[in-house]
């Protein structure tokens, strides 16, 4: 290409600007996930799994924790990007006074080695672009060893390695690896950078402008599949989406998010890993990929959730690594200042070592949602039931640190009551409905005494409202999720009363805290912001109780929070108009493709189907 060449310009890119987590779009493999941000950085990349030490770790503090930004070098330069239809190739435009190129992101579904591609497009005129890629291993706190052979790069610190391919030239200083260069209209530049084990040979580099056509095709027949696919809404094709990038191909495990500890409140230290998978979102993940058409992967999720869970009932844990790991053992990064100076940073996660009672009637009722959509029900996983039915009738009378793992100490959480009497409950149905061995009646009667003790002991009359725990009068978005599971009908004053209750406590502007910091000791220092999960939840039971149309308001409302790829983050700060927590997150997700299909289904209890 004769337009382009190597550039010696002494201009260079504007500075860039306060980091904001909906500045970022997601590309990913199915194995692992990288975070661009909207000025042309990849700011955090874990390789090669989703949960393994980040290469490139800008986003939780600095360029000099490891980035790869591609850009024009002009300061007026402005930028604008979109997905390439439904698919995880992102495009980024750029315009400058002397012409226009398009950055083209993505990370073709895994052959061997997991690989980002990175090509550079010209539109009009020519641009002067920079590649400046800052390779750090281990969370940005290991420099690796870089040798340079005809302009190409090779990186080794421990037990990793990483090369960069390109062509285009490109030269070290500073610890950083450069290339400047020229694109005219119809050039085309591409870099491709691939991580591979330090004892291993370096792979045979993927074709950089050959897998693009693969990887799109790739993302928009999964797409496709759907049973749906013609009458869904762009706002649920793209959290689809993002679900399935989420996802773990080899084991079918979903992460919660590919990100750790960024705050649920700046500047603040509620900062927590995500990159593993939770039991606690396994029914309305199932009920999602299910209501979406794809059963594939509910089949492939629900066979991760049995062998994560495989071993002595009493060990179950509330979340598992990528591929069933218990030992998620949790430190922190202090070379790491945060995002937004928000410390400390964490790696691994040791609410996993906690006693959250939910998570029995959790996996009972995904594993009923299976049965009921014949998929992979099996003598060996109604054993596997029947073990932890034996172990709830010991513990479920137990205080736990419920489903927002407060580290305050033990309570009496409803919400762990309710899911306790959900688990006895899917059980005794599986009996009655399907033939299954157990004691149908003992189970009946355990979830009749569990139902009447949360109901005595967990209802405030004076407030007409469930509160959050025995005894308590703090409130829980949780037990909006009372009608949804069954535990009452939507209808009945109760219930009313308490999505009265969270509207008018809980609830700023229709977004939704899970509870107030000030009225629960979860043993942490500060606020957060408001959960879009949460505010879901008040969206379906709004729709349950007849309020449909107050419910379509809210949930346009968390719709138009997304940012302009069409992600959501874990949590909205409505005083500063910012998303909170780590990003993107599956449970946001999930809350918007099941509020979707919750308000064309009004009528009927959320999950009507599967009991």
């Amino acid at each position: 290409m004769t337009s382009r060449r190597t550039t010696k310009s002494s201009s260079g890119p504007k500075p860039v600007p306060e980091r904001r987590i909906e500045d970022y779009a997601l590309i990913g493999d199915l194995q692992t996930a990288a975070l661009v941000s909207k000025q042309g950085s990849i700011d955090w990349l874990c390789f090669p799994r989703f949960d393994s030490p980040a290469c490139f770790a800008a986003l939780l503090g600095s360029d000099d924790n490891g980035h790869w930004r591609i850009a024009p070098r002009d300061a007026d330069a402005v930028s604008s990007r979109h997905y390439r239809g439904d698919t995880l190739v992102l495009e980024t435009e750029w315009s400058t006074p002397s012409g226009s190129v398009r950055v083209i992101d993505f990370m073709p579904p895994r052959d061997a080695a997991p690989d980002v591609v990175r090509i550079v497009e010209g539109v009009s005129g020519s641009v002067e672009l920079r590649s400046e890629l800052k390779l750090r291993f281990d969370y940005g706190h290991v420099v690796p060893w870089v040798r340079r052979s005809d302009g190409q790069i090779d990186a080794i610190a421990g037990p990793d390695a990483v090369s960069l391919r390109s062509d285009v030239h490109q030269y070290g200083r500073d610890l950083t690896t450069y290339s400047d260069f020229r694109i005219g209209a119809n050039d085309r530049a591409w870099f491709v950078l691939t991580w591979h084990p330090s004892h291993h040979t370096v792979p045979e580099p993927t074709d950089a402008l050959g897998s693009l056509e693969p990887t799109e095709t790739f993302w928009t027949d999964w797409i496709g599949r759907t049973s749906r696919a013609t009458d869904v809404s762009e706002e649920v094709t793209r959290s689809v989406l993002t679900l399935k990038a989420l996802t773990y191909a080899p084991s079918g495990g979903i992460v919660a998010a590919p990100t750790t500890s960024l705050p649920e409140a700046l500047g603040g230290g509620r900062n927590w890993d995500y990159r593993y998978c939770w039991l606690r979102d396994a029914t309305m993940t199932l009920s999602a990929m299910l209501r979406a058409g794809y059963t594939d992967e509910a089949e492939a999720w629900r066979n991760w959730l049995l062998r994560a869970i495989a071993g002595s009932p009493e060990d179950l844990q509330i979340m598992y690594g990528v591929t069933g790991e218990r030992r998620l053992t949790e430190f922190e990064a202090g070379w790491l200042p945060g995002f937004g100076s928000s410390a400390p940073v964490r790696i691994g996660n040791a609410a996993a070592e906690q006693l959250q009672l939910d998570v029995y009637g959790e996996v009972m009722d995904v594993l009923a949602l299976a049965r009921e959509a014949q998929i992979g029900a099996t003598d060996e996983a109604w054993q596997v039931q029947r073990g932890l039915m034996r172990h709830l009738e010991d513990v479920w009378d137990q205080p736990d640190e419920g489903i927002w793992e407060v580290r305050g100490g033990r309570q009496h959480f409803t919400y762990s009551k309710v899911m306790a009497w959900v688990a006895f409950d899917r059980a005794a149905r599986a009996v009655e409905r399907f033939g299954l061995s157990g004691p149908a009646a003992e189970w009946k009667a355990r979830a009749a005494e569990i139902h009447q003790e949360v109901c005595d002991q967990a209802y405030d009359p004076d407030r007409n409202s469930f509160t959050q725990a025995y005894g308590s009068k703090a409130l829980d978005a949780a037990v909006l999720l009372i009608p949804q599971v069954g535990f009452l009908p939507a209808d009945d004053p109760r219930v009313v009363g308490t999505v009265d209750a969270v509207q008018r406590e809980l609830a700023s502007d229709g977004f939704v805290r899970r509870y107030l910091t000030e009225h629960t000791d979860d043993g942490l220092e500060g606020d957060e912001g408001t959960f879009l999960i949460c505010s879901f939840w008040l969206a379906d039971s709004l729709a349950m109780i007849g309020r449909v149309g107050e419910a379509r308001d809210l949930y346009e409302k968390l719709v138009a929070l997304r940012n302009d790829v069409g992600l959501l983050a874990e949590e909205y700060d409505v005083n500063s108009g910012r998303m909170l927590g780590n990003f993107p997150q599956a449970f946001s997700h999930l809350g918007l493709v099941n509020t979707a299909w919750h308000l064309t289904t009004a009528e009927s209890p959320l999950r009507r189907s599967a009991y």
